[in-house]
Protein backbone atom coordinates (compact mmCIF):
# COMPACT_ATOMS: atom_id res chain seq x y z
CA UNK A 1 0.00 0.00 0.00
CA UNK A 2 1.79 3.59 -1.02
CA UNK A 3 1.92 5.91 2.08
CA UNK A 4 -0.81 8.44 0.71
CA UNK A 5 -3.28 5.17 1.42
CA UNK A 6 -1.80 4.19 4.34
CA UNK A 7 -2.30 8.31 5.74
CA UNK A 8 -5.70 7.92 4.13
CA UNK A 9 -6.51 4.95 6.65
CA UNK A 10 -4.98 6.45 9.81
CA UNK A 11 -6.98 10.12 8.96
CA UNK A 12 -10.00 8.08 8.03
CA UNK A 13 -9.55 5.99 11.55
CA UNK A 14 -8.66 9.55 14.02
CA UNK A 15 -11.95 11.00 12.67
CA UNK A 16 -13.40 7.70 13.34
CA UNK A 17 -12.45 7.81 17.17
CA UNK A 18 -12.81 11.94 17.44
CA UNK A 19 -16.13 11.42 16.19
CA UNK A 20 -17.89 10.61 19.34
CA UNK A 21 -16.08 12.85 21.43
CA UNK A 22 -16.77 15.73 19.62
CA UNK A 23 -20.90 14.86 18.89
CA UNK A 24 -20.43 14.66 22.92
CA UNK A 25 -18.88 18.14 22.69
CA UNK A 26 -21.79 19.45 20.59
CA UNK A 27 -24.30 18.24 22.62
CA UNK A 28 -22.73 19.97 25.64
CA UNK A 29 -22.03 23.46 24.36
CA UNK A 30 -25.19 23.83 21.35
CA UNK A 31 -28.67 24.53 22.97
CA UNK A 32 -30.16 24.38 19.81
CA UNK A 33 -28.42 20.93 19.00
CA UNK A 34 -30.40 19.40 22.49
CA UNK A 35 -33.62 21.21 21.68
CA UNK A 36 -33.97 20.01 18.03
CA UNK A 37 -32.89 16.59 19.01
CA UNK A 38 -35.16 16.49 21.66
CA UNK A 39 -38.41 17.64 19.17
CA UNK A 40 -37.29 15.28 16.41
CA UNK A 41 -36.92 12.37 19.55
CA UNK A 42 -40.09 13.02 20.58
CA UNK A 43 -41.70 13.68 17.33
CA UNK A 44 -40.55 10.14 16.33
CA UNK A 45 -42.34 8.39 19.45
CA UNK A 46 -45.25 10.25 18.80
CA UNK A 47 -45.31 9.11 14.64
CA UNK A 48 -43.98 6.06 15.15
CA UNK A 49 -46.90 5.22 18.12
CA UNK A 50 -49.61 6.49 15.60
CA UNK A 51 -47.84 4.83 12.39
CA UNK A 52 -47.97 1.64 13.76
CA UNK A 53 -51.56 2.02 15.88
CA UNK A 54 -53.15 2.81 12.07
CA UNK A 55 -50.76 -0.11 10.51
CA UNK A 56 -52.04 -2.63 12.76
CA UNK A 57 -55.78 -1.52 12.12
CA UNK A 58 -55.07 -1.21 8.64
CA UNK A 59 -53.54 -4.43 8.67
CA UNK A 60 -56.38 -6.08 11.20
CA UNK A 61 -59.24 -5.14 8.99
CA UNK A 62 -57.45 -6.14 5.90
CA UNK A 63 -56.64 -9.89 7.70
CA UNK A 64 -59.76 -9.66 9.04
CA UNK A 65 -62.05 -9.02 5.79
CA UNK A 66 -60.17 -12.02 3.62
CA UNK A 67 -60.61 -14.38 6.70
CA UNK A 68 -64.19 -14.17 6.02
CA UNK A 69 -64.39 -13.47 2.44
CA UNK A 70 -62.19 -17.25 2.20
CA UNK A 71 -64.56 -18.82 4.84
CA UNK A 72 -67.89 -17.44 2.65
CA UNK A 73 -66.24 -18.80 -0.40
CA UNK A 74 -65.22 -21.54 1.01
CA UNK A 75 -68.53 -22.33 2.67
CA UNK A 76 -70.24 -21.71 -1.06
CA UNK A 77 -68.10 -24.22 -3.22
CA UNK A 78 -68.95 -26.71 -0.59
CA UNK A 79 -72.66 -26.34 -0.77
CA UNK A 80 -71.95 -26.72 -4.63
CA UNK A 81 -69.97 -29.59 -4.17
CA UNK A 82 -72.35 -31.05 -2.25
CA UNK A 83 -74.89 -30.27 -4.26
CA UNK A 84 -73.31 -32.01 -7.35
CA UNK A 85 -72.78 -35.16 -5.73
CA UNK A 86 -76.19 -35.46 -4.45
CA UNK A 87 -77.57 -34.91 -8.08
CA UNK A 88 -75.66 -37.52 -9.35
CA UNK A 89 -76.79 -41.04 -8.35
CA UNK A 90 -74.85 -43.80 -6.43
CA UNK A 91 -74.25 -46.65 -8.69
CA UNK A 92 -73.30 -43.51 -11.72
CA UNK A 93 -70.11 -43.51 -11.20
CA UNK A 94 -67.03 -45.80 -9.65
CA UNK A 95 -65.72 -44.00 -6.54
CA UNK A 96 -62.33 -43.38 -8.20
CA UNK A 97 -64.22 -41.41 -11.33
CA UNK A 98 -66.59 -39.81 -9.15
CA UNK A 99 -63.59 -38.25 -6.74
CA UNK A 100 -61.29 -37.45 -9.51
CA UNK A 101 -64.47 -35.59 -11.06
CA UNK A 102 -64.95 -33.79 -8.17
CA UNK A 103 -61.34 -32.64 -7.54
CA UNK A 104 -60.54 -31.37 -11.53
CA UNK A 105 -64.01 -29.32 -10.84
CA UNK A 106 -62.69 -27.90 -7.55
CA UNK A 107 -59.31 -27.32 -9.44
CA UNK A 108 -61.23 -25.81 -12.53
CA UNK A 109 -63.18 -23.35 -10.45
CA UNK A 110 -60.10 -22.69 -7.78
CA UNK A 111 -58.05 -21.55 -10.91
CA UNK A 112 -60.86 -19.36 -12.19
CA UNK A 113 -61.44 -17.20 -8.63
CA UNK A 114 -58.08 -18.03 -6.97
CA UNK A 115 -57.39 -20.64 -4.93
CA UNK A 116 -56.03 -23.92 -4.38
CA UNK A 117 -57.78 -27.35 -3.14
CA UNK A 118 -56.48 -30.52 -1.47
CA UNK A 119 -58.88 -33.02 -1.26
CA UNK A 120 -57.96 -36.03 1.31
CA UNK A 121 -59.86 -38.75 1.85
CA UNK A 122 -61.61 -40.87 2.48
CA UNK A 123 -60.92 -39.95 6.36
CA UNK A 124 -62.09 -41.01 9.48
CA UNK A 125 -61.82 -44.71 9.09
CA UNK A 126 -58.30 -45.25 8.56
CA UNK A 127 -58.14 -45.76 5.16
CA UNK A 128 -56.09 -43.75 2.70
CA UNK A 129 -57.83 -45.33 -0.50
CA UNK A 130 -58.28 -42.28 -2.99
CA UNK A 131 -55.03 -40.82 -1.96
CA UNK A 132 -54.84 -36.89 -2.13
CA UNK A 133 -55.95 -35.17 -5.08
CA UNK A 134 -54.48 -31.35 -5.06
CA UNK A 135 -54.26 -28.42 -7.85
CA UNK A 136 -51.22 -28.84 -9.74
CA UNK A 137 -47.81 -27.97 -8.07
CA UNK A 138 -49.17 -27.73 -4.41
CA UNK A 139 -47.61 -29.22 -1.51
CA UNK A 140 -49.92 -30.91 0.59
CA UNK A 141 -47.97 -29.67 3.42
CA UNK A 142 -49.23 -26.59 2.56
CA UNK A 143 -52.24 -27.31 5.14
CA UNK A 144 -51.23 -27.47 8.93
CA UNK A 145 -51.29 -30.82 10.67
CA UNK A 146 -53.72 -29.20 13.47
CA UNK A 147 -56.52 -27.99 11.08
CA UNK A 148 -56.28 -31.31 9.30
CA UNK A 149 -57.03 -33.19 12.97
CA UNK A 150 -59.57 -30.77 13.13
CA UNK A 151 -61.43 -31.29 9.92
CA UNK A 152 -61.17 -34.96 9.42
CA UNK A 153 -61.38 -36.08 13.13
CA UNK A 154 -64.20 -33.98 14.00
CA UNK A 155 -66.67 -35.16 11.26
CA UNK A 156 -69.10 -32.76 11.39
CA UNK A 157 -70.02 -30.68 8.11
CA UNK A 158 -69.18 -27.44 9.53
CA UNK A 159 -66.42 -25.10 8.47
CA UNK A 160 -62.93 -24.95 10.07
CA UNK A 161 -59.59 -22.32 9.35
CA UNK A 162 -56.19 -21.08 10.16
CA UNK A 163 -53.53 -19.69 8.70
CA UNK A 164 -50.77 -21.10 6.71
CA UNK A 165 -48.08 -20.49 4.54
CA UNK A 166 -48.95 -21.74 0.82
CA UNK A 167 -45.82 -24.10 -0.24
CA UNK A 168 -45.59 -24.79 -4.23
CA UNK A 169 -43.66 -27.95 -5.43
CA UNK A 170 -41.03 -27.03 -8.11
CA UNK A 171 -41.51 -27.23 -11.46
CA UNK A 172 -40.80 -26.96 -14.88
CA UNK A 173 -44.07 -24.95 -15.75
CA UNK A 174 -44.05 -22.97 -12.39
CA UNK A 175 -42.29 -20.17 -10.64
CA UNK A 176 -44.65 -19.35 -7.85
CA UNK A 177 -43.13 -19.28 -4.83
CA UNK A 178 -44.10 -19.60 -1.03
CA UNK A 179 -47.14 -17.23 0.01
CA UNK A 180 -48.80 -16.49 3.41
CA UNK A 181 -53.03 -17.70 2.83
CA UNK A 182 -55.94 -18.67 4.51
CA UNK A 183 -56.34 -22.47 4.97
CA UNK A 184 -60.55 -23.20 5.59
CA UNK A 185 -61.69 -27.06 5.56
CA UNK A 186 -64.79 -28.92 5.38
CA UNK A 187 -65.60 -32.52 4.69
CA UNK A 188 -68.27 -34.02 1.77
CA UNK A 189 -69.38 -37.66 1.47
CA UNK A 190 -68.90 -39.33 -1.71
CA UNK A 191 -72.25 -41.16 -2.71
CA UNK A 192 -70.70 -43.78 -4.96
CA UNK A 193 -69.25 -45.43 -1.69
CA UNK A 194 -70.65 -43.24 1.36
CA UNK A 195 -66.89 -42.33 2.42
CA UNK A 196 -66.25 -38.73 3.80
CA UNK A 197 -63.94 -36.91 2.04
CA UNK A 198 -62.05 -34.00 3.11
CA UNK A 199 -62.12 -30.41 1.31
CA UNK A 200 -59.07 -27.77 2.08
CA UNK A 201 -59.42 -24.42 0.51
CA UNK A 202 -56.27 -22.40 -0.03
CA UNK A 203 -56.81 -18.67 -0.30
CA UNK A 204 -53.45 -16.70 -0.80
CA UNK A 205 -53.02 -13.21 0.97
CA UNK A 206 -50.18 -11.96 -1.24
CA UNK A 207 -52.49 -8.79 -2.65
CA UNK A 208 -53.12 -8.18 1.49
CA UNK A 209 -49.73 -8.08 2.08
CA UNK A 210 -48.75 -6.18 -1.05
CA UNK A 211 -50.79 -3.65 0.40
CA UNK A 212 -49.45 -4.02 3.81
CA UNK A 213 -45.76 -3.19 2.23
CA UNK A 214 -47.30 -0.32 0.42
CA UNK A 215 -49.09 1.06 2.93
CA UNK A 216 -45.85 0.75 5.22
CA UNK A 217 -43.43 2.40 2.70
CA UNK A 218 -46.20 5.18 2.48
CA UNK A 219 -46.09 5.19 6.21
CA UNK A 220 -42.22 5.40 6.58
CA UNK A 221 -41.89 7.76 3.88
CA UNK A 222 -44.36 10.20 5.06
CA UNK A 223 -42.85 9.90 8.98
CA UNK A 224 -39.18 10.53 7.58
CA UNK A 225 -40.62 13.29 5.60
CA UNK A 226 -42.62 15.13 8.92
CA UNK A 227 -39.82 14.53 11.12
CA UNK A 228 -37.54 16.23 8.72
CA UNK A 229 -40.05 18.72 8.16
CA UNK A 230 -40.50 19.02 12.36
CA UNK A 231 -37.29 19.07 12.10
CA UNK A 232 -36.44 21.98 9.95
CA UNK A 233 -39.13 24.02 11.89
CA UNK A 234 -37.63 23.63 15.50
CA UNK A 235 -34.39 24.34 13.74
CA UNK A 236 -36.16 27.80 12.24
CA UNK A 237 -37.62 28.99 15.75
CA UNK A 238 -34.79 27.94 17.62
CA UNK A 239 -32.68 29.89 15.49
CA UNK A 240 -34.80 32.81 16.14
CA UNK A 241 -34.61 32.66 19.63
CA UNK A 242 -31.34 31.10 20.33
CA UNK A 243 -29.23 33.98 17.73
CA UNK A 244 -29.84 36.26 20.18
CA UNK A 245 -29.00 34.60 23.07
CA UNK A 246 -25.48 33.93 21.03
CA UNK A 247 -25.17 37.37 20.20
CA UNK A 248 -25.63 38.31 23.81
CA UNK A 249 -22.91 36.02 25.34
CA UNK A 250 -20.51 37.66 22.74
CA UNK A 251 -20.87 40.51 24.09
CA UNK A 252 -21.26 39.84 27.48
CA UNK A 253 -17.70 38.10 26.47
CA UNK A 254 -16.38 40.96 25.14
CA UNK A 255 -17.22 43.11 28.08
CA UNK A 256 -15.73 40.66 30.35
CA UNK A 257 -12.54 41.22 28.57
CA UNK A 258 -12.05 44.69 29.05
CA UNK A 259 -14.31 46.52 26.06
CA UNK A 260 -16.72 47.80 28.17
CA UNK A 261 -18.26 49.64 25.41
CA UNK A 262 -20.05 46.92 23.72
CA UNK A 263 -23.64 46.65 23.01
CA UNK A 264 -26.19 44.68 21.50
CA UNK A 265 -28.19 45.53 18.54
CA UNK A 266 -32.20 46.38 19.36
CA UNK A 267 -34.36 45.93 16.33
CA UNK A 268 -38.42 45.53 17.16
CA UNK A 269 -40.13 45.40 19.78
CA UNK A 270 -40.60 41.95 21.31
CA UNK A 271 -39.45 39.41 24.10
CA UNK A 272 -35.93 39.10 22.50
CA UNK A 273 -35.85 43.14 21.62
CA UNK A 274 -36.62 44.01 25.24
CA UNK A 275 -34.28 41.45 26.71
CA UNK A 276 -31.40 43.60 25.10
CA UNK A 277 -32.63 46.52 26.01
CA UNK A 278 -32.25 45.42 29.70
CA UNK A 279 -28.80 44.04 28.80
CA UNK A 280 -27.72 47.05 27.61
CA UNK A 281 -28.96 48.89 30.41
CA UNK A 282 -27.16 46.20 32.76
CA UNK A 283 -23.89 47.06 30.69
CA UNK A 284 -24.32 50.73 30.98
CA UNK A 285 -24.85 50.28 34.73
CA UNK A 286 -22.02 48.25 35.09
CA UNK A 287 -19.43 50.18 32.92
CA UNK A 288 -20.26 52.87 34.91
CA UNK A 289 -19.48 51.33 38.59
CA UNK A 290 -16.20 49.72 37.17
CA UNK A 291 -15.79 53.03 36.02
CA UNK A 292 -16.15 54.59 39.63
CA UNK A 293 -14.51 51.58 41.30
CA UNK A 294 -11.23 52.29 38.99
CA UNK A 295 -11.16 55.91 39.55
CA UNK A 296 -11.33 54.93 43.16
CA UNK A 297 -8.67 52.29 43.04
CA UNK A 298 -6.85 54.50 41.21
CA UNK A 299 -7.28 57.60 43.90
CA UNK A 300 -6.56 54.57 46.54
CA UNK A 301 -3.01 53.40 45.21
CA UNK A 302 -2.23 56.65 44.59
CA UNK A 303 -2.77 57.59 48.19
CA UNK A 304 -0.95 54.98 49.29
CA UNK A 305 1.75 55.29 47.40
CA UNK A 306 2.07 59.30 48.25
CA UNK A 307 1.79 59.17 51.74
CA UNK A 308 4.05 56.19 52.05
CA UNK A 309 6.77 58.10 49.74
CA UNK A 310 6.11 61.55 51.49
CA UNK A 311 6.42 59.94 55.19
CA UNK A 312 9.63 58.97 54.94
CA UNK A 313 11.30 62.27 54.98
CA UNK A 314 9.77 63.02 58.23
CA UNK A 315 10.31 59.28 59.63
CA UNK A 316 14.00 59.26 58.30
CA UNK A 317 14.00 62.57 60.87
CA UNK A 318 11.62 61.31 64.12
CA UNK A 319 14.16 57.80 63.44
CA UNK A 320 17.21 60.20 63.59
CA UNK A 321 15.80 61.80 66.89
CA UNK A 322 14.42 58.57 68.23
CA UNK A 323 18.72 56.86 67.44
CA UNK A 324 19.69 59.48 69.63
CA UNK A 325 17.38 59.20 72.46
CA UNK A 326 17.58 55.38 72.79
CA UNK A 327 21.65 56.02 72.75
CA UNK A 328 21.24 57.89 75.56
CA UNK A 329 18.70 56.18 77.63
CA UNK A 330 20.61 54.86 80.02
CA UNK A 331 21.61 58.86 81.15
CA UNK A 332 17.56 59.29 81.44
CA UNK A 333 15.46 58.33 84.75
CA UNK A 334 13.60 54.76 84.34
CA UNK A 335 10.24 56.65 82.87
CA UNK A 336 12.02 58.11 80.41
CA UNK A 337 14.72 55.33 79.51
CA UNK A 338 11.23 53.45 79.09
CA UNK A 339 9.36 55.96 76.92
CA UNK A 340 12.81 55.86 74.33
CA UNK A 341 12.79 52.13 74.27
CA UNK A 342 9.43 52.06 73.36
CA UNK A 343 9.83 55.00 70.92
CA UNK A 344 12.18 53.01 69.32
CA UNK A 345 10.50 49.96 68.63
CA UNK A 346 7.33 52.02 67.61
CA UNK A 347 10.00 53.59 64.94
CA UNK A 348 10.81 49.68 63.78
CA UNK A 349 7.07 48.89 63.29
CA UNK A 350 6.64 52.09 61.70
CA UNK A 351 8.88 51.72 59.23
CA UNK A 352 8.28 48.04 58.36
CA UNK A 353 4.51 49.36 57.57
CA UNK A 354 5.59 51.88 55.36
CA UNK A 355 7.50 49.26 53.53
CA UNK A 356 4.75 46.74 53.49
CA UNK A 357 2.56 49.62 52.35
CA UNK A 358 4.50 50.38 49.42
CA UNK A 359 5.00 46.52 48.37
CA UNK A 360 1.29 46.59 48.68
CA UNK A 361 0.74 49.46 46.29
CA UNK A 362 3.08 48.34 43.90
CA UNK A 363 1.07 44.98 43.46
CA UNK A 364 -2.05 47.07 43.19
CA UNK A 365 -0.69 49.09 40.37
CA UNK A 366 0.65 45.92 38.90
CA UNK A 367 4.46 47.31 39.13
CA UNK A 368 5.80 44.20 40.71
CA UNK A 369 8.13 42.58 39.09
CA UNK A 370 10.46 39.18 39.30
CA UNK A 371 14.15 38.60 39.40
CA UNK A 372 14.04 35.32 39.10
CA UNK A 373 17.46 32.78 39.43
CA UNK A 374 17.58 28.70 40.28
CA UNK A 375 17.32 28.70 43.82
CA UNK A 376 17.66 26.03 46.37
CA UNK A 377 14.32 26.29 48.68
CA UNK A 378 16.43 24.48 51.11
CA UNK A 379 18.74 27.18 51.46
CA UNK A 380 16.93 29.45 51.87
CA UNK A 381 14.47 27.80 54.55
CA UNK A 382 17.79 27.52 56.52
CA UNK A 383 18.71 31.05 56.05
CA UNK A 384 15.28 32.64 57.33
CA UNK A 385 15.30 30.15 60.30
CA UNK A 386 18.66 30.98 61.32
CA UNK A 387 17.15 34.98 61.16
CA UNK A 388 14.03 34.32 62.89
CA UNK A 389 16.02 31.62 65.72
CA UNK A 390 16.54 34.98 68.29
CA UNK A 391 12.79 35.51 68.30
CA UNK A 392 11.41 32.07 68.49
CA UNK A 393 14.11 31.05 71.32
CA UNK A 394 12.54 34.31 73.12
CA UNK A 395 9.08 32.84 72.60
CA UNK A 396 10.37 29.67 73.59
CA UNK A 397 9.53 27.82 70.49
CA UNK A 398 11.58 25.26 68.39
CA UNK A 399 11.70 25.45 65.32
CA UNK A 400 12.82 21.66 63.27
CA UNK A 401 13.53 21.73 59.18
CA UNK A 402 12.70 18.24 58.87
CA UNK A 403 13.33 17.38 54.80
CA UNK A 404 17.31 18.47 54.14
CA UNK A 405 18.36 17.98 50.36
CA UNK A 406 18.19 20.15 47.34
CA UNK A 407 14.94 20.93 46.51
CA UNK A 408 15.47 23.82 43.33
CA UNK A 409 13.21 26.60 41.97
CA UNK A 410 13.36 29.19 39.80
CA UNK A 411 12.11 32.27 41.48
CA UNK A 412 12.69 35.84 42.87
CA UNK A 413 14.84 34.84 45.86
CA UNK A 414 14.12 38.08 48.25
CA UNK A 415 10.21 37.53 47.92
CA UNK A 416 10.57 33.70 48.54
CA UNK A 417 12.72 34.47 51.66
CA UNK A 418 10.10 37.22 52.76
CA UNK A 419 7.07 34.58 52.33
CA UNK A 420 8.90 32.26 54.34
CA UNK A 421 9.97 34.67 56.55
CA UNK A 422 6.15 35.70 57.20
CA UNK A 423 5.21 32.03 57.39
CA UNK A 424 7.74 31.15 60.09
CA UNK A 425 7.07 34.58 62.40
CA UNK A 426 3.35 33.97 62.11
CA UNK A 427 3.90 30.34 63.00
CA UNK A 428 5.92 31.19 66.07
CA UNK A 429 3.20 34.04 66.96
CA UNK A 430 0.76 31.49 67.11
CA UNK A 431 2.26 28.19 68.67
CA UNK A 432 1.51 28.62 72.28
CA UNK A 433 5.28 27.62 73.09
CA UNK A 434 4.64 24.25 71.04
CA UNK A 435 7.53 23.34 67.66
CA UNK A 436 7.43 24.60 64.50
CA UNK A 437 7.53 21.91 61.89
CA UNK A 438 9.12 22.91 58.20
CA UNK A 439 8.78 19.91 55.56
CA UNK A 440 9.88 20.16 51.34
CA UNK A 441 9.28 18.10 48.98
CA UNK A 442 10.02 18.13 45.24
CA UNK A 443 8.95 16.48 42.20
CA UNK A 444 9.28 16.88 38.22
CA UNK A 445 6.38 20.00 38.20
CA UNK A 446 6.54 21.74 41.51
CA UNK A 447 8.13 22.49 44.34
CA UNK A 448 6.52 22.78 48.37
CA UNK A 449 7.02 23.84 51.51
CA UNK A 450 4.93 23.41 54.66
CA UNK A 451 4.95 25.17 57.69
CA UNK A 452 3.31 23.92 61.06
CA UNK A 453 2.15 24.83 64.32
CA UNK A 454 0.33 23.05 66.79
CA UNK A 455 -0.82 26.33 68.59
CA UNK A 456 -4.35 27.83 68.73
CA UNK A 457 -5.18 26.89 65.10
CA UNK A 458 -8.04 28.64 62.99
CA UNK A 459 -11.92 28.01 63.15
CA UNK A 460 -14.24 27.04 60.31
CA UNK A 461 -13.74 29.58 57.47
CA UNK A 462 -10.98 31.43 58.85
CA UNK A 463 -8.16 29.75 56.39
CA UNK A 464 -9.39 32.16 53.45
CA UNK A 465 -9.49 35.05 55.70
CA UNK A 466 -5.98 34.96 56.92
CA UNK A 467 -4.72 36.18 54.02
CA UNK A 468 -7.25 39.47 54.32
CA UNK A 469 -5.20 42.74 55.18
CA UNK A 470 -4.70 43.74 58.58
CA UNK A 471 -6.97 40.65 59.58
CA UNK A 472 -6.32 38.80 62.57
CA UNK A 473 -8.14 35.69 64.25
CA UNK A 474 -7.99 37.14 67.54
CA UNK A 475 -7.57 41.28 67.74
CA UNK A 476 -6.53 41.20 71.58
CA UNK A 477 -3.66 39.01 70.89
CA UNK A 478 -0.54 41.07 71.01
CA UNK A 479 2.18 40.39 68.01
CA UNK A 480 5.44 38.80 69.51
CA UNK A 481 7.33 39.92 66.52
CA UNK A 482 5.70 43.42 65.70
CA UNK A 483 4.08 42.46 62.92
CA UNK A 484 2.32 45.22 60.48
CA UNK A 485 -0.80 42.70 59.35
CA UNK A 486 -0.25 42.42 56.03
CA UNK A 487 2.56 39.96 56.02
CA UNK A 488 0.35 37.04 55.15
CA UNK A 489 -0.96 39.52 52.17
CA UNK A 490 2.28 39.90 50.70
CA UNK A 491 2.86 36.60 50.51
CA UNK A 492 -0.03 35.52 49.35
CA UNK A 493 0.67 37.93 46.05
CA UNK A 494 4.59 36.89 46.18
CA UNK A 495 2.98 33.24 45.85
CA UNK A 496 0.59 34.96 42.60
CA UNK A 497 3.34 36.42 41.11
CA UNK A 498 4.93 33.52 40.44
CA UNK A 499 2.28 31.34 39.61
CA UNK A 500 2.33 29.23 42.58
CA UNK A 501 -0.10 28.64 45.66
CA UNK A 502 -0.34 29.54 49.35
CA UNK A 503 -3.09 28.18 51.11
CA UNK A 504 -3.88 27.80 55.06
CA UNK A 505 -5.45 24.63 56.94
CA UNK A 506 -6.06 24.99 60.58
CA UNK A 507 -8.33 23.52 63.39
CA UNK A 508 -9.55 25.11 66.99
CA UNK A 509 -6.67 23.79 69.43
CA UNK A 510 -5.15 21.66 66.96
CA UNK A 511 -2.37 24.34 65.60
CA UNK A 512 -2.41 25.73 61.81
CA UNK A 513 -0.03 24.24 58.73
CA UNK A 514 0.50 26.97 55.66
CA UNK A 515 1.88 25.40 52.41
CA UNK A 516 3.59 27.59 49.56
CA UNK A 517 3.86 25.61 46.32
CA UNK A 518 5.97 27.17 43.77
CA UNK A 519 6.41 25.96 40.07
CA UNK A 520 9.66 24.69 38.93
CA UNK A 521 9.71 27.13 35.91
CA UNK A 522 7.97 30.36 37.08
CA UNK A 523 4.60 30.79 35.36
CA UNK A 524 4.14 27.11 34.58
CA UNK A 525 0.47 25.86 35.26
CA UNK A 526 0.10 23.95 38.03
CA UNK A 527 -1.92 20.83 38.82
CA UNK A 528 -0.72 19.57 42.22
CA UNK A 529 1.43 20.20 45.23
CA UNK A 530 3.81 17.25 46.28
CA UNK A 531 3.14 18.12 50.10
CA UNK A 532 -0.91 17.94 51.39
CA UNK A 533 -2.45 20.97 52.91
CA UNK A 534 -3.74 18.87 55.76
CA UNK A 535 -1.10 17.46 57.96
CA UNK A 536 -0.54 13.67 57.88
CA UNK A 537 -0.93 13.59 61.95
CA UNK A 538 -4.52 14.91 61.89
CA UNK A 539 -7.06 12.06 62.18
CA UNK A 540 -9.49 11.54 59.55
CA UNK A 541 -12.21 12.69 62.04
CA UNK A 542 -10.91 15.73 62.66
CA UNK A 543 -10.74 16.67 58.63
Amino acid sequence: MSPQGTEGRFRLWALVRAWPSSALHLWRRSLRTRVVTAIVVLSAVVVGSVGFMVMRQISSGLVKGRVDSSVAEARTETSTARELLNSAGGSDYDPETQLRLLAENLVSRGEVKGFDVVVRGPVGTGSTAGGVRTTPAVDIASVPANLRRTVEDDGSNGVAWTYTRIRHLATSTTDRVDEPGVAVGSTVVLPSDGGTYALYYLFPMDEEQQTLLLLRRVLLTAGILLLLLVAGVAALVTRQVITPVRLARRVAERIASGRLEERMHVSGEDDIARLAMSFNQMAEALQSQIRKLVELSRVQRTFVSDVSHELRTPLTTVRMAGDVLHDARESFDPVTARAAELLQTELDRFENLLGDLLEISRFDAGAAVLELDDTNLGDVVHRVVGTVAPVALQRGVPVRVVDDGVFMVEADVRRVERIVRNLLTNAIDHAEGSEVTVRLASDGEATALTVRDHGIGLQPGQSAMVFNRFWRADPARARATGGTGLGLAIALEDARLHGGWLQAWGTPGGGAQFRLTLPRRAGDPLTHSPLPLVPRDVPESVT
